[in-house]
This record gives structure tokens, sequence and C-alpha cells, in this order.
């Protein structure tokens, strides 16, 4: 049982899964290998573009910020996960909840910022290849990168400013791993449409507009490659689109699947909403390395020498 801190707003409950609480500790098995393996590819990513000369350039600069969005949306959440999967470690503090709120979102938006950015920096390699180094500098990635930043933060900030003005009289236990904005919204005992409508507004705006750009760009992407001469310069050209159209799948398509199943899977059980939720959160920061490493040539021989260096 969990307790009901009653009209108290300082502490909420965590419950993890809700009806797979007596398999907790085997859960925390896969949850905790993928979040080391999303630690370890992240970091040996990030190590070897700054050691590498050679991987100093705009697509991997991107790279580099979407490692590190996805070090920080894992390191994020996971802790906490999986102290209630072993300790059963489950109190948060109101304003913990809010800040790991706020984190969990931001990072979120930024991640698909940043395939934003990288979709742009392709379309810019192929269809504007003789122009590429003078349009994407360190200048224009570094603004790039704060434009990612600045939009996160303006769209997230006010989240957990509403929440803190609602009143929260019913129970303060929270059926997920972590604090999630419609979680926290549904505890509180007032008219709670504003925080609704801004949810949805969020996630259209994000998803919407991002997923929108994208593939605006590939349709553009897509043309020029047609229209090059040969069958080989093609696959050359689209060849250096792989990782990210990839990458665009593993981020795009769980959260696709688990709003889908949110929105309509009325008579889904709990379980299964907590399990999609997780899984889009967790999947992305272990694939993109992955995806990279095994893809771009120029990385995954730099992985290998470091291994064999590291072996002899």
């Amino acid at each position: 049982l969990l307790p009901d801190t009653g009209i108290d707003p300082s502490v909420f409950f965590l419950t993890g899964i809700p009806g797979l609480e007596a398999l907790h500790l085997w859960i925390s098995i896969p949850f905790c290998s993928v979040f080391i393996v999303a630690l370890l590819g992240n970091c040996t990513l990030l190590y070897v573009i700054k050691t590498e000369p050679s991987l100093h350039k705009p697509m991997f600069y991107f790279l580099t910020m979407l490692a590190m969005i996805d070090l920080i949306l894992s390191t994020t959440t996971m802790p906490k996960i999986l102290s209630i999967f072993w300790f059963n470690s489950r109190e948060i503090s109101f304003n913990a909840c809010l800040v790991q709120m706020f984190f969990l979102h931001s990072f979120s938006i930024m991640q698909s910022a940043l395939l934003l950015a990288m979709a742009f920096d392709r379309y810019e390699a192929i269809c504007n290849p003789l122009r590429y180094a003078t349009i994407l500098t360190n200048s224009v990635i570094a603004k790039i990168g704060l434009a990612v930043l600045a939009r996160a933060l303006l769209l997230v900030i006010p989240g957990p400013l509403l929440l803190r003005k609602l009143p929260y009289c019913r129970s303060h236990v929270i059926s997920h791993c972590y604090c999630e904005h419609m979680a926290v919204v549904n505890l509180a005992c007032a008219d709670t449409r504003v925080n609704k409508i801004y949810g949805i507004i969020v996630a259209l705006f994000i998803v919407g507009l991002d997923l929108m750009f994208i593939s605006l760009s590939y349709v553009k992407i897509l043309r020029a490659v047609l229209s090059l001469a040969s069958k080989e310069e093609q696959l050359k050209a689209l060849g250096t689109c792989g990782s990210h159209l990839c990458a665009i799948l593993v981020v795009y398509t769980p959260v696709i699947l688990s709003s889908t199943i949110y929105r309509f899977g009325h008579h889904v059980a709990p379980h299964v909403h907590i399990l999609m939720a997780n899984f889009y959160l967790l999947f992305p920061p272990m694939m993109n390395p992955i995806i990279y490493g095994v893809k771009t040539k120029l990385i995954r021989d730099r992985v290998l020498l470091f291994v064999r260096w590291k072996s002899s």
C-alpha cells in the first residue's frame, strides 16, 4: 500500500509500473542494461568526436549535441526509476517532481529540434554542396544550438509554473515511474483545462512542426538525389542520410505509438501505457550511438582502433 498524504502538497509517491510491482526487480534488469548501454554509447561517441579531428564537421557537432541531450534524458529519470525497482523508494518531493518534469520535457523537445537541425544539415550537404561549408559555419551551428535551447525553455517553463498554482487535495500517488506533466495534472482538485490545452498545444507544435519540416527537407533531398546522373552517386548521397533517417524512426515511432495508445487505447492495461512511455524515453538514447557507430565509417573505425589499443 502507498501512503496518501492528505492535503500536504509537498510530497508525491511514484508507483513504478502499476500492476507489475511484484516483477519490479526482474523488470529492472533490462532497464538497467539499457541505461548502461546508453551511458557507455553516448560517452564513447562524445570522446571519439572530441579526439578525432576528421570528425570536427557540422554533422558531428550536431551529433555531439544529440549525445549530450540523450545522456541528460537518461540520467534525469533512470536513477529514480531504478531506486523504485530496487529499494521501493517511491517518495519524491513536489519541487523535485517539477524539476524532473522540467528537464524531461525540455530535453525531449531539444532532441526533436536537433533531429530537425540535422535534417537541415543533410539538406545543405546534398542540395547545396558547394555552399555547405560557408552556410554551416561554427557560428551558425552555435546559434542553432542556442535556438534549440531557447525554444525548449520557452515552451516548457509555463508547465511547472501552472502546476505550482494548482491545489492537490486528492491522492498524491502518481501512477508512473517518473513525473510526467499529465500524470501530475490529473492529481489536481481544480479546473485543469488550461494545463491540458497547454500540454496538447506543445505536443502538437513540437511533433507536428518538426516532423513537417523534416519531411519537407527529405522531399527536397530526394528530388536532388534523383536528379544525379548515375545510380552510384544517388546511392552514395542517400547513404549519408541513412543514420539520420534511422534516428528519426527510433525517436518518433515510439512517441507516436505511445501517444496513440494514450489517446485511443482506453481498454489497454495501465502497465502497457507506462511501459510504452518508458520505451520512448529510454530507447532513443540507447540506439542513437549504436546507429551512428555502426553506420558512420569514421566513428566505427575510431572505436575499433580504440578497442584494439585497449586489448593489446
